[in-house]
């Protein structure tokens, strides 16, 4: 692939000067950043190449912190149960938590926010006290064989990601860093001070990289290094509690949420649990005053006459792009760390910035995320360069990304030479995408596809972080199959389509999840209007894909709200006494048709699935449990499938599946390879198709194009243009 420049971030690092120009001349680099835990020295900053810094504000003023400890961030925990063998129990709140992380918050009286509950009976024990010198809780008038717990408000004297960046590259005595509470007016005045300031010193720095804002993702650890993470979840905003914000969410909306509303019996508030009022009311307040103070910090940025790109990952709280408000920071770009398709998506897809920038994979750290060798004795990052890249590559086929880049420690690939020419192959292989995207659209099926859950758009393209951090979440395989798909994408909720409707620009809909979470949706099935909407919608001729335990909900006739449409039902125990359809898999439908061998689809798949009309049609089967099903809904179709696994092949089944549930089979073949593991994209702009495979082996593929077939070779995780 021939040499370009241009779109590609460095991570440069001072002491490694050379390495730094040479790489950044290797793998054409436009731009050179700074990364955390690293310094871009005058050679660098003089060199020429326009310099990014990165900033995180909320644990860039320590030594502020350490005087203000009382502004510092905070959260609700929950002590570990306790069971109760007298009337009169002690309850430590922090036993098992890292210490290194919590303190119990001393600056505020316990019996403003902390409760305590019965958690036997469900209800909340007023009867208690606390001892601050010694940190403990007793419970009075306790009932005996009852497990209580405390609800308490600890405040964070470690920053999380620091922590885990210090752990994991073994930092030693290095300063561990805080995360101030911005809600304070006296934190607003400190943190502008200080970015007004370091504005003024870093002259050199053409883009502010804002590492998120102010609010991390929740994320609790334990002391045992046997179960280091008690909690974790992408999606929380568990971490934007805060007494200041409590008492002024009160103002603003005439109730105070309390310790359980966050603590939910030890279940937090992770994003794959139907939302509460309580909680969307306050994703909305927080999300509000992160933009507005949000907002400041950029203004300030513009005055100094530099571009604001945000990061959105970390501290990534109130910044959601798909949020619809994402436009009022006035960013200039958006930086996404990616490892698959669909986070690529979601970025490219937000309208709101001029510029889309992606961080790849591997970071540049000695270890990888589950502490396996990288840029270290035994790793192999060039491998995971390659696999990651083949991943990402699929949804740039698709849509257009500016930039793409890397981070970390530059000084650790000088050994690892084959890591460099992977780098610059894949740098290369970018812009040759990019530019085709410059040079005209690229062809769409043009059907419609919306995907339904309980967080409408705000969860376009997203579930909760990475997949590897919940593979088994069907969603995240769907969208990553979907990444690379000619079709079109978006989220919509229940709410909307229970008062309006299913929008009429809508051809297909998706439901996938398991039983009552947020994205099958749970209770809210139970609204007959919602169900009369969907049905209404297949009836008229749209299409309806369902996935694992779609539309399940408690009571009624059926478990899945949905089973007129999708032919099937599962049994739960609650009608095994009633008889169940016999059936033969059907052989040659139009979906199963690049079908060739066993797929890993229903890897994850729910059982007891059944037949539940005679005039439902089975595909798939495993013994008397249906994968796979199919059946006719007024002048519209259902699917179903027990579950989803992203694969090659998976992909095309979906693509299949998407066409089929649309009536629009006459796009068989259509800019679509006979070979499931390579797929393509054709620009009309440049009359240009590219031909990729997504396999660790070369692999043969042919694919119409206008009046003729031709068929090419595609070396292994390579590409080929035409």
């Amino acid at each position: 692939m021939a040499k370009t420049i241009g779109g590609f971030t460095l991570p440069g690092e001072k002491g490694y000067e050379a390495l730094t120009m040479r790489l950044a001349g290797e793998w054409g680099a436009d731009c050179i950043r700074d990364s955390d835990g690293t310094q871009l020295s005058d050679e660098i900053l003089k060199s020429g190449i326009p310099i990014y810094s990165t900033i995180c504000m909320v644990r860039s003023i320590t030594a502020w912190a350490k005087s203000n400890m009382d502004k510092l961030q905070r959260n609700f925990l929950m002590s570990a149960p306790v069971l109760a063998e007298t009337k009169e129990i002690v309850i430590s709140p922090l036993d098992g938590y890292f210490r290194e992380q919590f303190i119990i918050a001393p600056w505020d009286d316990p019996k403003e926010f902390w409760q305590v509950f019965d958690r036997t009976e469900g209800n909340e024990h007023a009867d208690w006290s606390y001892d601050g010198e010694k940190e403990l809780v007793t419970v009075h008038h306790a009932k005996k064989g009852h497990i209580y717990t405390v609800n308490f408000l600890a405040t964070r004297i470690w920053e999380e990601i620091s922590m885990y960046n210090h752990i994991t590259n073994d930092w030693g005595d290095k300063e561990h860093l805080m995360a101030v509470e911005p809600r304070y007016p006296e934190t607003q005045e400190a943190l502008l001070s200080f970015l007004d300031e370091w504005l003024r010193e870093h002259k050199h720095t053409r883009v502010v990289r804002f590492t998120s804002m102010f609010y991390n993702f929740c994320w609790i650890w334990s002391d045992s290094k046997r179960n280091r993470d008690v909690f974790s979840d992408w999606g929380s905003y568990d971490f934007s509690v805060n007494p200041v914000s409590l008492r002024a969410f009160e103002a603003e909306y005439g109730y105070r949420p309390t310790s359980e509303d966050f603590i939910n019996a030890g279940r937090h508030n992770p994003v794959h649990n139907p939302p509460s009022r309580v909680l969307r009311d306050w994703m909305e307040f927080t999300g509000k005053f992160v933009r507005e103070f949000g907002k400041k910090c950029v203004d300030l940025v513009h005055k100094h006459g530099k571009l604001a790109y945000v990061f959105y990952d970390d501290t990534w709280v109130g910044i959601e792009p798909w949020s619809g408000h994402f436009g009022e920071f006035s960013f200039d770009g958006l930086i996404k760390c990616v490892f698959n398709a669909f986070e690529a998506r979601l970025c490219a897809g937000v309208s709101e910035v001029k510029t889309h920038e992606l961080r790849l994979h591997p970071y540049l750290f000695p270890t990888g995320l589950t502490g396996e060798p990288t840029f270290a004795p035994g790793g192999h990052p060039e491998k995971d360069a390659r696999r990651y890249w083949a991943c990402v590559r699929r949804a740039l086929l698709r849509v257009k990304i500016d930039r793409i880049g890397l981070g970390g420690y530059l000084s650790l690939t000088e050994p690892f030479l084959d890591f460099q020419k992977e780098v610059r192959d894949i740098a290369d292989e970018f812009r040759m995408l990019k530019s085709l995207h410059d040079e005209g659209g690229v062809w769409s099926s043009g059907i419609r596809v919306a995907v339904l859950h309980s967080w409408g758009s705000l969860r376009t393209w997203n579930c909760s972080g990475h997949m590897h951090e919940h593979p088994e979440l069907y969603l995240n395989h769907l969208y990553e199959a979907m990444a690379g798909l000619p079709v079109e994408v978006r989220a919509i909720s229940f709410d909307e389509v229970i008062e309006n409707g299913v929008p009429e620009d809508v051809d297909v809909i998706i439901n996938a999840g398991r039983a009552y979470d947020a994205w099958s949706g749970g209770d809210i099935w139970n609204n007959p209007k919602l169900v009369e909407n969907i049905q209404k919608f297949v009836m008229a001729g749209g299409g309806l894909i369902g996935v694992g335990e779609p539309g399940a909900a408690r009571g009624g006739m059926n478990e899945f709200k949905l089973a007129p449409i999708l032919g099937v039902d599962r049994e739960t125990g609650a009608t095994i006494c009633r008889g169940k359809l016999s059936f033969e898999t059907e052989a040659g439908h139009f979906i199963m048709k690049d079908v060739k061998h066993a797929v890993k689809a229903f890897h994850n798949h729910v059982s007891g699935v059944y037949p539940a009309l005679e005039s439902s049609k089975i595909l798939m089967a495993k013994g008397k449990d249906v994968r796979l099903a199919v059946n006719e809904f007024g002048k519209g179709r259902g699917v179903y499938l027990s579950g989803f696994t992203y694969g090659t092949t998976e992909a095309r089944l979906l693509y299949r599946a998407i066409l089929w549930a649309a009536s629009r089979e006459d796009l068989d073949g259509v800019y679509m390879t006979d070979n499931p593991v390579c797929e393509c994209a054709y620009y009309s702009g440049s009359d240009k198709l590219i031909i990729i495979n997504n396999s660790a082996r070369a692999a043969f593929a042919k694919v119409r194009i206008k009046d003729r077939q031709v068929r090419v070779r595609v070396e292994a995780e390579g590409s080929v243009i035409i």
